[in-house]
């Protein structure tokens, strides 16, 4: 049997879960009861198995539930010691865990025990948040689902909010479940099946109800129309480094653009500034996007210089009230202030950014804010918004039992937050050091010639990465690419001049084209890559590194290598140039020098390789074996050797302008 309840309850959450009309990502929670063999007496003990906290429930597994016995967890009640004290209680349901493993119990287990229901869910849809966050939502929960569905008052999650559902369903057989004031939706059922369906019945017909009578335009008129798309997006590029920079004030963030009509249309209208002001209401929505965003308000064709000097001053104003919001609600024993930086901006006509420690939080933190403006829609359309006081979001989001919650979160990555281009990223070295950069936790852009080796890497490496197609040799190229690094992020913070490629020949067999090639691919690409690169690192204002993939031929005179050695030297000598230049902006410029890398390197596979060993004498498949011999260590040097350098060069906080050589040891090539 124990199995399939499980089985049961895993694709009841992966059914609602999967639907965003029903709950958002990580937001609400299931549960069902059932019988099991208790193993020390043998006999059958009833159990309830809950998703835990923070997970996800599209994505639940069996490891994501938390499982409890119900007999202990009904017995919690006669020891509950009163609202003002129900924070215990969390701590209590460890001891009625059964067996090891499983997942942390979350705060909303005791509504799931104590109702006495086969089956409960637990959701955030917009539409029943819409009615939950109304100002009459009593009077409409009543007049939408009649004796169907109770209303039941905002309480903080907990304890006492699971006794005061347990007796609406105590005392009202024929009820489906509840609207739970400025949160959400609770159902319930015999059977998993019917707890489902009770559960879409009462989103289903929430949304029909506010289709069928709600008001058109209830964010008022249309103040503006967006930007065009091309312009909109060319703003959005110029705006986003400075606002991730003003949202990292406190720690560094990850961003992510949203311009859905959803967001845009609220943006147009006049109702917007009142109602961001407002915030967000259920306590999934602000835990992730804070009380309020930062809402820029100025027309969308106002002067960029003007859009830019104005949101500085909105975020200091921001800073002050969020800390004065703080302080207004915090207590001796409350927790420190974790940052007064917004997680959402509004800027009309382009769009929303949000932000997080990382992409996918990043992403989720827009994703509720959307969420926020379909419930503010919702609520206007046949009432009015009214959220939950500012006091009790204090309460929620400075709760002893969150701050719990953030400190089981694992400690960040070392290159977590940063965001790295990497030219040439597609094969080779560049290859090798984005998917190292990738698991030091960045962020990674792969610009590379070949989009198709570039998409594949980028799809290995997840939601964390983006390919980009760049020719380095034209500017426009380049700077389409660090514009759309710019709009997947929020900006670029370590760079990688990588792309390159060598035409080995004497000098006399050197031809202008040749030299012009290598010198437009290698010194010109790697400038105008840094030029715009670095424009977006002074305009966040985070510092940075920028990382030249130089060669031991920049500073070793090899045979047959004029052209290549030359754009080499060039390249490592912008490092030092760069390196004196940058640093007042906290960017650092550092360099690698590696040896022949043969393995996996697109620059020996399209015929250098064949080249170099025709002028060593050594057969091609022999080359890598032969530099190694030439070297101190006698070892061959592989991409996943430079990639390591570049991750250590951005660990080196006090170190700009230097070389680091990977040629495992050519005393030719020692630097002077």
């Amino acid at each position: 049997m124990m199995d399939l309840v499980v089985e049961e309850l895993l694709g009841r959450a992966h059914a609602l879960g999967a639907d965003p009309r029903n709950t958002n990502y990580a937001g609400g929670n299931v549960s069902a009861k059932g019988e099991a063999v208790d193993p020390v007496t043998g006999g059958d003990v009833e159990l309830m198995w809950v998703k835990g906290s923070g997970g996800d429930l599209g994505t639940l597994t069996e490891a994501g539930l938390a499982v409890l016995r119900l007999d202990r967890l009904r017995a919690l009640a006669g020891v509950y010691p009163g609202v003002e004290r129900e924070d215990e209680m969390v701590g209590a349901f460890d001891f009625c865990r059964h067996g090891l493993g499983g997942a942390a119990p979350s705060i909303d287990t005791a509504m799931h025990g104590l109702v006495d229901a086969a089956h409960i869910d637990h959701l955030h849809p917009d539409a029943g948040i819409a009615i939950a966050a109304a100002a009459d939502g009593p009077a409409l929960t009543r007049a939408i689902f009649g004796n169907r569905v109770v209303w039941v008052p905002w309480r903080r999650p907990g304890f006492q909010l699971g006794l005061d559902i347990a007796a609406v369903r105590r005392d009202n057989p024929e009820v489906i479940g509840v609207i739970l004031g400025g949160h959400g939706i609770t159902a319930w059922g015999d059977t998993s099946a019917e707890c489902e369906n009770h559960s879409l019945e009462i989103i289903q017909t929430a949304s029909t109800y506010l289709t069928q009578h709600g008001r058109p335009e209830p964010f008022g008129p249309t103040l503006f129309d967006p930007l065009p798309d091309a312009a909109r997006r060319e703003r959005a590029a110029a705006l986003f480094p400075l606002v991730r920079g003003l949202a990292s004030t406190d720690a560094s963030m990850v961003g992510h653009y949203t311009d859905s009509s959803e967001v845009l249309d609220f943006l147009s209208r006049a109702e917007h500034p009142r109602l961001a002001a407002l915030g967000t209401s259920c306590p999934d929505h602000f835990l992730r996007t804070k009380v309020s965003p930062l809402v820029l308000d100025l027309p969308p064709d106002a002067p960029l210089d003007d859009a830019i000097a104005r949101l500085r001053e909105l975020h200091a104003s921001y800073r002050d009230d969020y800390a004065a919001y703080y302080h207004r609600y915090a207590t001796p024993d409350s927790p420190a202030m974790r940052g007064a930086d917004p997680a959402i901006v509004l800027i009309p006509g382009v769009g929303m950014f949000s932000f997080g420690r990382d992409k996918q939080t990043a992403r989720v933190a827009g994703e509720f804010y959307l969420n926020a403006v379909n419930v503010m829609r919702g609520a206007e359309s046949v009432s009015s918004y009214a959220p939950i006081e500012e006091s009790e979001k204090f309460r929620i989001e400075y709760w002893d039992l969150e701050e719990a919650k953030l400190r089981r979160i694992p400690p960040p990555r070392p290159l977590a937050t940063r965001i790295a281009f990497v030219t040439g990223g597609g094969s080779g070295i560049g290859a090798a050091t984005a998917r190292r950069l990738s698991a030091e936790g960045a962020c990674v852009v792969i610009a590379d010639r070949d989009l198709a080796a570039a998409e594949k890497l980028a799809a290995e490496l997840g939601e964390s990465a983006v390919a980009v197609p760049v020719d380095v040799t034209s500017e426009d190229q380049i700077r389409t690419a660090v514009s759309t690094a710019v709009l997947a992020f929020g900006g670029i913070d370590l760079v990688v001049n990588n792309a390159g490629l060598s035409l080995s020949s004497s000098l006399l067999d050197t031809t202008a084209a040749d030299w012009d090639l290598q010198h437009r691919v290698m010194p010109r690409g790697s400038f105008l890559v840094s030029r715009e690169t670095a424009r977006v690192m002074i305009t966040q204002a985070m510092g940075g590194d920028i990382v030249y993939i130089s060669s031991k031929n920049a500073v070793f005179a090899g045979p047959s290598n004029l052209a290549y050695g030359a754009a080499k030297a060039d390249q490592a000598h912008q490092v030092r140039l760069l390196a004196a230049e940058l640093g007042e902006h906290s960017i650092r410029v550092n360099g690698v020098n590696p040896d022949g890398v043969v393995r996996g390197s697109g620059i020996f596979a399209a015929g250098w390789g064949a080249n170099r060993a025709a002028v060593y004498g050594v057969p091609e498949e022999r080359l890598g074996e032969y530099y190694a011999q030439r070297t101190l260590l006698k070892k061959e040097v592989l991409p996943e050797h430079v990639a390591q350098a570049v991750y250590l060069l951005t660990q080196l906080t006090h170190t700009t302008g230097l070389h680091i050589p990977v040629d495992a040891g050519i005393a030719a090539a020692f630097l002077r």
